[in-house]
């Protein structure tokens, strides 16, 4: 459950940014940037903070 909903909110993040670097400002890409270098530091350390704050709500994995 937490897996699922860790890549949902990244997916959504990045598509969000991607959006507001069209239609705001290009600088919203340093978000997407930033969320994709978090992806890949979890993927390597196998901790991630979405996933400590998702159990601290209650989710259960």
């Amino acid at each position: 459950m937490i897996n699922r909903i860790v890549r949902a909110v990244a997916g959504s993040f990045i598509l969000i940014s991607l959006l507001l670097a069209i239609y705001v400002n290009i600088n919203w890409l340093w978000f997407t940037a930033f969320v994709g270098v978090n992806l890949l530091q979890s993927s390597m350390t196998k901790w991630c903070l979405m996933e400590d704050i998702l159990k601290k709500f209650g989710v259960k994995n």
